[in-house]
């Protein structure tokens, strides 16, 4: 391995990976626990330098010392899995997300919370116009995607596509658990179907101009003993708010509160969103998690999003992302 590799052997032969913006003493040592055979080595997609550590993740969480940090990653096999359906759940009060067309309602699948065969037959997402918090770009352009999927358009969802979903829409995957990785000065949360990532800085200030990014520029601290605060911005356009395809600018920004409940197995993240650009008004949003110990899910492992993904009959679907150059 040449200078500068991302790999290296210990005096023992096997393969390290060093997590990228991850290294710490703390890190060092979860890296160790993670150390693969190097004649049994998997295959490493362009997440695994973030995700390396994985089955470690419980180990990181009693590291940080402090009883105020919430610990979101007690052993690895604890994931978090949201609620069936593809929204987010309005707030106790004031402006809140984009919900479904009152004449075309939204009934969401509801596996895998019900057995397969009793989950109810999910119908396409068309977007209520009517919320104050459109400015009339939006409503136009909404109205627009309401009308192809009305005619028989598969309406665009991030996770079907393989897409970033951005903030924060990465609270709407289902179906999968996200995870936390958390070290003393970062955290980082990853959805296992393609392992989208999120990066969250802690306790620094933002940058004085981001580059807009997918995911954007997270920073973060701890507040209570039981939150994690996450304000994020530098967000690019290319993405959609919701599964409604409610669209924004880079002038979102998003404030995540994720609260761990006294019970130890739930969590609440109440979500608050400004975007001059695109809403008549701040508005709040609100996403509830579980733990989710399905042996089929956790700990976390790979699975792949982009094959077979072929718009074989002809519905105008997205096409799923493709690299231009290899990542390494």
């Amino acid at each position: 391995m040449g200078q500068g590799d991302p790999d290296r052997r210990d005096q023992g032969g096997v393969i390290v990976r060093k997590a990228e913006g991850l290294s710490s003493p703390v890190m060092e040592a979860l890296m160790r626990k993670c150390m693969v055979d190097a004649d049994a080595r998997p295959r490493w997609g362009s997440w695994a330098a973030s995700i390396a550590v994985a089955c470690a993740v419980g180990s990181c969480g009693s590291a940080l010392a402090a009883d105020k940090v919430p610990n979101f990653s007690p052993d690895s096999l604890t994931g978090w899995l949201k609620p069936p359906g593809d929204e987010f759940i309005q707030p106790d009060s004031g402006p809140g997300p984009v919900r479904s067309d009152p004449t075309h309602p939204y009934v969401p699948n509801s596996f895998p919370y019900v057995p397969r065969q009793a989950a109810a037959q999910e119908t396409e997402m068309i977007a209520d116009l009517t919320n104050p918090i459109l400015q009339p770009w939006v409503v136009e352009a909404m109205r627009k995607s309401n009308a192809e999927v009305l005619a028989g358009k598969v309406g665009f969802t991030a996770r079907s596509r393989c897409w970033p979903h951005g903030a924060p829409g990465f609270l709407l995957y289902p179906v999968h658990p996200i995870f936390f990785i958390q070290t003393p000065d970062k955290v980082v949360m990853s959805w296992g179907q393609d392992f989208q990532l999120r990066h969250v800085y802690l306790n620094v200030a933002h940058s004085s101009d981001p580059k807009p990014s997918w995911y954007g520029e997270s920073v973060g601290h701890y507040e209570n003993g039981d939150t994690l605060v996450v304000d994020t911005i530098g967000l690019n356009d290319r993405t959609y708010i919701d599964n409604y395809r409610t669209p924004h600018t880079t002038q979102l920004h998003v404030v995540e509160r994720f609260r761990l409940l006294s019970d130890g197995q739930s969590m609440v993240v109440n979500v608050h969103v400004e975007d001059p650009g695109a809403f008549t008004m701040p508005w709040n949003a609100v996403q509830r998690y579980r733990i989710d110990h399905r042996a089929e899910e956790v700990p976390l492992h790979e699975m792949v999003c982009a094959e077979n993904h072929e718009d074989y009959f002809h519905q105008g679907l997205a096409p799923v992302p493709q690299a231009e150059k290899p990542d390494f």
